[in-house]
């Protein structure tokens, strides 16, 4: 007897035979323009996943929620006739590679290779329908030969104000280029971890320990590449209102971005040359300025700091540089700060006030320097509260809120120049008014920083960038890619020189120049790779011209169709992506402004507990267990039947049974096991039409899942097509036609189970045209839907007696001669007298008697 009772299906033989089969035939392979089997007439559709990091411990339930709704959609679209572009890849650069390298010696690339491996099964176990021959590696020399050439053009090009445009920097008629590159170099203030050898990201950075390891971090100035991002600060804003993203990505993203407008106000520093730079939004508030505090790393500290005070600014920018940005920003902290011992004019009143440094202050957002105007700003008040700093009213409330304290607009008050206008009217006056003594300007500040682009690090791309005589120049494109050389250990070196210091050799590349020893971040392979998927294997161009207008192309300002990714790079890779896009795009070599159109973000799934997963909770879930159990068709179907794709849900094992029992029945509806314990296709299907409210139901099954896949609302769609199984579970006579259309309906979802059932139905009735994946997606006729009959309630004095159904156009009189005449009625009416009958249309019949 076969071994396929132990199972309510054999799954377990038929999912890796169709993973073979398609493989074998390289089904959802997607030809570009020009190549053998590509179909012009067809609209294109380029549905991507945000590629994962392959590491060691591999996939747990969370990772494919999103694969999984880009599969639905890859293999929907196919169904609806689109040339589908559905790619995988891996981007492999990152620190665990490389903390695993420093601990064994085992080069990263070996365990990156290993990782994907391990990865890929995985996915592959799922069924996902990507076209793998298309697949990238941001770590494979042939992909990041194009990231460096990507840098390059960065590198080699300059904004233009005057054409809001990125341009070659040969068109700069400045005689500094250097001063306006979009890739250039700066000491910066980083976070900086000893241990790690590395800097590292904010969000790397937790509690002052870095997040990898645990290892302390300190902030300290360090030579760095940045990318010239700020240049691109309006038209990333602007240009987000073109794409279909959730509203709280928008809002993060101008959040980010944080775009301000007010005045630049230029404090002259008392006995001494130097001025100090503010920004303000709020210049109406100039008078009620009483001190100035200035980030702890301000160049001018030194400058202006008297020798009294020395000693306490010292141990303090000590103290501040042990801090992350994100803990020196925490409005919630208690605030903390030390007076230079210098003070600064203020143009308005011409009276001096004391400068403080603070942490709170950072060099990087406006100006790194703040004006404190503590009666009208929350977080000055309270610093000018702790030492003690004069507080004067400026802004009276036009309400009943008290003035102190008070942040909102009002009518200017203690203020000569201003005085009784609106806080509208007071700060274009006064911003008027310092233009014209040339003690500040009007000026738009953005939070945005350039982004700052070198990681002290082995594993990452090297630049390709040599410096000679104490400046940098890029290498020819003849030249890539830079390879990093192999080491014999990839410890930090101690100091600030990264890893790549340590290859002697490599480093000398002539006699008189040297090569750049810093990497690029993990980010740079993700900025472009959507645009790879286009053109994989071109060893000429980043992206063949034809294909990226292909698949990039449509009316949209976005290339991408639909891009599914998680909220955790919400802010950061989005952004950067756009950015390396628009340069692109500035400088001709793309024909869009937008890398993705439509941005969906799934939420996380839980452990069983409602906590996140992790090893140390215990609580991972291996999708493989899951496929050993109960199968992939399971898997994907649960995935998806758990809730809204976007909201945050618990895994629940007993939630895959009750998916899996669903599948078992649309086994068993089609097949019957017989004697032998051999699985057959069942008698009840026959070459039959559809009764009237069977055809009713699959149009209405066909709409509801037509329609909950295009909106996202996967679960439904599943809950729709359970209904409709139900249905045709103990009817005597299954039609074939309506399981055929349903098997299409059910493919994107569940595709191995499909796949079987369809072709065993080609065996017995004949082929209907290919595999399942090959057919067009059924249309649902909208006459089917329509209600044309309607249950009628009959009752007697009130009483349920009986239903029955009416043409939805029956009259009143129809409706009374057919519960007059009915039997049950007729019995429990006899020789009594019928006093009335009351009609409520569409609904019931009441019969009174007496």
């Amino acid at each position: 007897m076969s071994s396929d009772r132990r199972k309510p299906y054999p799954f377990d033989q038929i999912e890796p035979k169709w993973q073979a089969i398609w493989d074998e035939c390289e089904l959802f392979h997607a030809p570009n323009p020009g190549e053998k089997g590509f179909d012009p007439a067809k609209p294109k559709f380029y549905v991507l996943d945000m590629f994962p990091y392959p590491s060691g411990a591999g996939l747990h339930v969370g990772h494919p929620e999103g694969y999984t709704a880009t599969d639905i959609v890859a293999r929907y679209k196919r169904l609806r006739g689109f040339n589908v572009l559905h790619p995988m890849g891996w981007d492999a650069f990152g620190l665990p590679a490389e903390q695993y390298a420093i601990k064994t010696g085992q080069h990263p690339a070996i365990t990156t290779r290993e990782n994907v491996a391990k990865f890929k099964s995985q996915l592959k176990r799922i069924g996902f329908s990507y076209d793998w021959q298309r697949e990238i590696n941001t770590t494979d020399p042939t992909y990041y030969k194009w990231t460096q050439w990507i840098f390059l053009q960065i590198y080699n090009s300059w904004f233009n104000p005057g054409t809001n445009l990125a341009e070659p920097i040969s068109t700069y008629r400045g005689t500094d280029p250097d001063r306006v590159r979009l890739a250039y170099v700066a000491d910066v203030p980083v976070n900086w971890c000893p241990e790690l050898g590395t800097v590292l990201a904010n969000e790397e950075v937790i509690d002052g320990k870095s997040e990898v390891g645990g290892f302390p971090v300190v902030r300290r100035p360090m030579r760095q590449w940045m990318l010239r991002i700020t240049a691109y600060a309006e038209r990333l804003l602007n240009e987000l209102e073109g794409l279909d993203w959730p509203g709280g990505i928008k809002s993060l993203q101008r959040n980010w971005i944080g775009r301000s407008e007010g005045a630049e106000i230029d404090f002259k520093v008392d006995k001494n040359d130097q001025k100090i730079r503010v920004f303000t939004t709020r210049p109406d508030t100039l008078y009620g300025g009483t001190f100035l505090v200035i980030a702890p790393e301000h160049s001018l500290v030194d400058l202006i700091v008297t020798e009294e005070q020395w000693p306490a600014v010292r141990e303090y920018r000590e103290r501040a540089a042990r801090k992350s940005e994100l803990e020196r920003a925490d409005l919630s902290k208690v605030k903390t700060g030390v007076f230079t011992g210098a003070y600064a004019i203020n143009p308005a009143t011409n009276e001096k006030i004391p400068i403080w440094i603070a942490d709170y202050v950072l060099l990087g957002y406006g100006t790194g320097a703040i004006g404190g105007v503590p009666a009208h700003d929350e977080r000055d008040l309270e610093f000018a509260k702790k030492f003690d700093l004069p507080i004067i009213v400026v802004v009276q409330s036009t309400g009943d809120e008290p003035a102190l304290g008070f942040t909102g607009e009002g009518i200017a008050i203690n203020s000569p120049i201003i005085d009784g206008l609106t806080s509208a009217n007071a700060k274009k006056k006064i911003t008027a008014w310092l233009e014209e003594r040339g003690l500040g300007k009007r000026a738009i500040n953005y939070k945005l920083r350039d982004w700052l682009f070198s990681r002290q690090r082995y594993w990452g791309e090297p630049f390709p960038i040599v410096w000679e005589n104490g400046k940098h120049r890029a290498l020819q494109e003849k030249e890539l890619p830079v390879v990093s050389p192999p080491l014999e250990d990839y410890k930090p070196t101690g100091t600030a020189e990264p890893p790549l210091a340590k290859a002697k050799e490599w480093i000398r590349y002539s006699d008189k120049a040297m090569r750049e020893t810093n990497t690029m971040p993990q980010w740079a392979g993700s900025c472009w790779y959507y645009l790879r998927f286009c053109d994989p294997h071109n060893d000429k161009r980043f992206v063949g011209e034809e294909a990226e207008r292909y698949w990039m192309g449509g009316d949209q300002p976005g290339g991408v169709d639909l891009y599914v990714g998680g909220t955790e790079h919400a802010v950061l890779h989005l952004l950067y992506a756009r950015f390396w896009q628009k340069v692109l795009f500035d400088l001709g070599y793309v024909s869009k402004p937008e890398p993705f159109q439509r941005l969906v973000n799934q939420g996380i799934i839980l452990g069983e507990d409602n906590q996140k997963m992790s090893k140390s909770r215990g609580n991972i879930v291996n999708p493989d267990d899951v496929i050993d159990q109960h199968g992939a068709d399971a898997f994907r179907c649960y995935e998806m039947f758990m809730g809204p794709l976007e909201q945050m849900k618990p895994w629940s094992t007993r939630g895959v049974e009750g998916v899996a029992r669903f599948l078992a029945r649309v086994w068993r509806l089609l097949m019957t096991e017989n004697q032998a314990g051999e699985w057959e296709l069942s008698k009840k299907i026959k070459a039959v039409d559809a009764t009237k409210s069977q055809q009713k139901l699959l149009h209405a099954t066909i709409k509801k899942v037509t329609e909950d896949i295009e909106s996202f609302s996967f679960n439904t769609a599943i809950s729709q097509m359970m209904i409709f199984v139900n249905a045709f579970t103990n009817v005597e006579t299954i039609p074939l036609s309506a399981m055929r259309e349903f098997l299409v309906l059910l493919n994107p979802f569940a595709p191995h189970i499909s796949s079987e059932l369809w072709e065993r139905l080609s065996a017995e009735f004949g082929d209907a045209g290919g595999d399942v994946s090959q057919q067009s997606w059924p249309a649902y006729d909208e006459r089917l839907l329509i209600e044309d009959e309607v249950e009628i309630v009959i009752q007697i004095n009130g009483k349920l007696r009986d239903r029955v159904k009416m043409p939805i156009v029956a009259t009143d009189e129809e409706l009374k001669a057919v519960a007059l005449s009915n039997p049950k009625v007729q019995d429990r009416i006899a020789g009594k007298a019928v006093r009335k009958v009351i009609v409520v249309p569409k609904k019931l019949v009441n019969i009174v008697v007496t």
